[in-house]
């Protein structure tokens, strides 16, 4: 059996008195999706911080590729091929869509001439083609979002971790995206995803992991996952 691409052990992050993760193990094998979800405050977009390099964590080990980079500099690990995009999107705005993925595409291409001619493959791939001289700002939020991911992809990531991209869609844009993913899928590129939208979630992942008040509460498949226990009481309460 291969080494994981991502390996967390023992994951914590206080802030104060507040446990904001407590002893998070994480696996995640190279290909597929994997889901992360849990209630509001479960502590799923602080994980993210803290594997992307945006947060360094109280404790425990996150190992890439089997290089540890808990506490590493955010372009260290985005350098390393581990990029993520934000739930609130954060695009440049006042860049047109074509220098905005450029510069995630600076990453690894320091020519500026291949920089653009990448990123406008890229924004291509995305559907954001006849877009690439429209300014950021203006854009639909659909549309920003998939300005997000491309400047994550212009990067040319290992694992890609993508925290509610669903979320403010349409059932069409969300159904657009659901094919994009697969797409994405089916280049090499694994991904880690935090998703409220369970009825798109569930048929894209491969594996499940259910984060409630810091603390992983389940681990295995989708189809386990709706039916365990646990899990239903962590989004339901009690009966």
């Amino acid at each position: 059996m291969s080494a994981p691409l991502l390996e967390v052990r023992g994951l914590a992050k206080r802030f104060g008195s507040l446990r904001a993760l407590d002893g998070v193990d994480l696996t995640v094998p190279h290909g597929g999706l994997t889901a992360l979800i849990g209630p509001n405050g479960a502590g799923k977009t602080t994980a993210f911080g803290c594997i992307a390099g945006a947060q360094r964590p109280s404790g425990g080990s996150i190992r890439f590729e089997g290089i540890e980079i808990a506490g590493a500099a955010y372009h260290r690990v985005a350098r390393l091929g581990l990029v993520r995009t934000y739930q609130v999107v954060q695009p440049f705005a006042e860049m047109t869509v074509l220098d905005a993925v450029t510069v995630g595409a600076l990453l690894r291409r320091p020519r500026v001439a291949s920089a653009r001619d990448f990123a406008a493959t890229t924004i291509d791939a995305l559907g954001l083609g006849a877009k690439s001289a429209t300014i950021a700002r203006s854009l639909t939020i659909a549309d920003k979002k998939r300005l997000e991911l491309a400047r994550a992809l212009a990067t040319e990531p290992r694992l890609l971790l993508l925290d509610e991209v669903m979320a403010g869609l349409t059932p069409t844009e969300c159904a657009a995206a659901v094919e994009l993913l697969r797409t994405i899928v089916a280049r090499g590129i694994t991904i880690v995803m935090v998703e409220h939208v369970m009825e798109v979630l569930m048929p894209l992942a491969d594996h499940v992991v259910v984060l409630a008040t810091g603390r992983v509460i389940f681990d295995g498949s989708p189809s386990d996952a709706v039916n365990d226990p646990g899990v239903i009481e962590a989004y339901l309460g009690r009966p």
